[in-house]
Parts: C-alpha cells; sequence; structure tokens
C-alpha cells in the first residue's frame, strides 16, 4: 500500500515595512519554524516580503534581507499572510503600491491578518472598510477604531480569529498569534510542543490590561479635587465614603458627587477602587502576598481585591504577583 504524499507546505509571508519591530517578524517566524522541527518536515515555507528590492531596515536599527518584495512576489500559492507592525506605523501612510499589493494578496490568503500596528497598514489597504473585529497593541487601539468606525477593536485582546482575519496585540504577542495558527493547522499537541520548546505560556493569563500603565488614574483639573487626590493616596488604608471625601473636600456630599462625576466622568468610589487596585498592583509587584495587599489597600477581604483586580487588568493578583516575581528577587 502506497504512503500518501504528505501536504504541500504552507506559505507564509511576513510583509516588513521601513521601520518594523524586529520581535514582530522574528517572533512568529520562529513558531513555526519550530513546528516544522518538531513535525520533522516543512509544513510551513516562510518568507519575508519587503516594500522594495533590498534590505529593509527595522525600528532598531538593524536592517533585514527580504527574501521577496511586493514588486515579484505575486506568483505562488499563498497560505498566510501577516504585516508586522513598527512603532511609529500609526503615523506612516503606506505608498500606494504596497497598498495595491497588500489588498490582492489578502484577497489570495486563505488567512491574512497583522501582529501590532501592522494593522494600520491592513486599514490603508482597504481591508478594514468592512465590519469585522480585529486587535492591536493597547496603546493605539483607540486610534485604531477613531480611523476605522466599522470595525471592533477589542483593546483586551491578546489575538482575534474573526474569519480569515488573524490579529495580535503588541509585539510578544505575534508568537501567541502564530501558536494559535499552528493549533488551527497541526492540532493541539503540536501547538503545546512549540510552545514548551519556545518557552512560551500556550494559553496566556489575562489580557493587555495588565500591561496598559499609561491608563493609570488621571488628575483632576479642579485644585479642590487635586488636592483631594494627593491625600487619599497617602490614605488608602484607611476606610472612606463619598461623605468623607466630600467633608475632606469642603463640599457637601451632593456637590461633591455630582462635581467629581463632571470633571472624572467617574464617581467617587469607583475611583478610589482603581487608585487602590493601582496600589495593589504595586505592592504586588513589590513581593507582597494577596492577602497582605488586601489589607494594605483596605479591601474587605481578598476575594474584593480579587474581583476588582479582575475588572481592571482582567488577571489574578496572585497570577500578577507570580508574572512579576523576579522584580521582588523570590519565588511567588
Amino acid at each position: 500500500m502506497r504512503t500518501p504524499s504528505p501536504p504541500p507546505p504552507r506559505a507564509v509571508h511576513l510583509l516588513a515595512l521601513p521601520g518594523f519591530q524586529l520581535l514582530d517578524v522574528a517572533g512568529p517566524l520562529d513558531v513555526f519554524a519550530q513546528a516544522n522541527r518538531v513535525r520533522g518536515r516543512v509544513d510551513y515555507a516562510l518568507s519575508v516580503v519587503g516594500p522594495g528590492r533590498g534590505p529593509v531596515r527595522s525600528s532598531a536599527g538593524v536592517e533585514l534581507l527580504a527574501q521577496h518584495s511586493v514588486l515579484d512576489a505575486e506568483g505562488a500559492p499563498l497560505d498566510t499572510l501577516l504585516v508586522a507592525g513598527g512603532p511609529d506605523h500609526a503615523q506612516r501612510p503606506l505608498d500606494g503600491r504596497t497598498a495595491r499589493w497588500l489588498a490582492q494578496q489578502a484577497s489570495r490568503a486563505r488567512r491574512h491578518g497583522a501582529v501590532c500596528t501592522g494593522a494600520f497598514a491592513l486599514g490603508e489597504a482597504g481591508l478594514l472598510d468592512q465590519p469585522c473585529r480585529l486587535t492591536t497593541h493597547w496603546a493605539y487601539a483607540a486610534q485604531l477604531a477613531a480611523r476605522h468606525p466599522a470595525v471592533q477593536v477589542e483593546a483586551d485582546a491578546i489575538y482575534v480569529a474573526d474569519r480569515g482575519l488573524r490579529t495580535s496585540a503588541g509585539v510578544t504577542a505575534g508568537m501567541d498569534l502564530a501558536l494559535a495558527l499552528v493549533e488551527e493547522d497541526l492540532g493541539r499537541d503540536v501547538a503545546r510542543t512549540v510552545a514548551d520548546d519556545l518557552v512560551l505560556f500556550f494559553r496566556r493569563e489575562g489580557g493587555q490590561r495588565q500591561f496598559a500603565r499609561g491608563d493609570d488614574a488621571p488628575q483632576a483639573p479642579r485644585a479642590a479635587l487635586q488636592e483631594l487626590q494627593r491625600w487619599l493616596a497617602t490614605r488608602l488604608h484607611e476606610r472612606h465614603s463619598v461623605a468623607s471625601l466630600a467633608a475632606q473636600a469642603g463640599m457637601s456630599a451632593r456637590s461633591f458627587a455630582r462635581v467629581f462625576q463632571a470633571e472624572m466622568a467617574s464617581t467617587p468610589m469607583a475611583w478610589l477602587e482603581r487608585l487602590r487596585v493601582e496600589q495593589a498592583r504595586d505592592l504586588l509587584e513589590a513581593g507582597q502576598a494577596p492577602k497582605q495587599v488586601a489589607t494594605a489597600v483596605a479591601f474587605a477581604s481578598v476575594d474584593t481585591l480579587r474581583l476588582a483586580f479582575l475588572r481592571r487588568f482582567g488577571v489574578t493578583p496572585a497570577a500578577w504577583r507570580r508574572r512579576h516575581a523576579h522584580k521582588a528577587g523570590g519565588d511567588a
């Protein structure tokens, strides 16, 4: 009985535009290449495509010599097309030739997508004009959503699959995306082995919110509320109420609640919880246990802290502490 021939390799193209982030290209490629090694055969034929012939300079200053360019990478059947992101790709317009090539190749590929800010190139190529779900780096999610109102940007997602579209969050999340594609193609066991070999999480805990430091509680515009914020920052271990905060601000409870909502777009107690959770995050990173932290920031119990932490960062306090254990110099 004749042994059936293995299927032909899946052609995977990574489009690297000038200023691309090295890990946006190298990370996914290493995941696919490791899948080939695990399987002992070439399941993925990997290529890097540049906007022209010659080297492409990365954001790190290192140049990558692409095997193909948008001038000549048109002939072979294409399985997967991913666009790498870069630190300035949200602001850099895509040239017309590359935009046309990207639109054409995406229509030919079984699936297409982007890593990080590569999603903006998809938009420049007209691939985000119809309703779809996708993600990008948390810091650029609002900008992408404003630029392409037809799409649903899932700012907390590590990666998103929507029909033939595959997108991931920033930088290292490109490896999460590639691992998910390997699981789609070759099964869970192969993908798990690849993750083990590359020392990756097979399923990363939580979403992007756990990395979004730029989204910390803002300062109030009114001087009286700024003073209250400074006072409160040193007293998060104490119990507070709307009435006690209003008294500290020298206002009636009703006026305080109304002014606070108008200026901060939040209720006083919701804002207080946000401050406490952010303080809890810092204490966890310093090595304190969740039970200690709950007491230190005046949560009623460790379960209350856990629920608030999940709402804010999408991950449990224990998981956050494990991720940052190396900063404290000890074991979680």
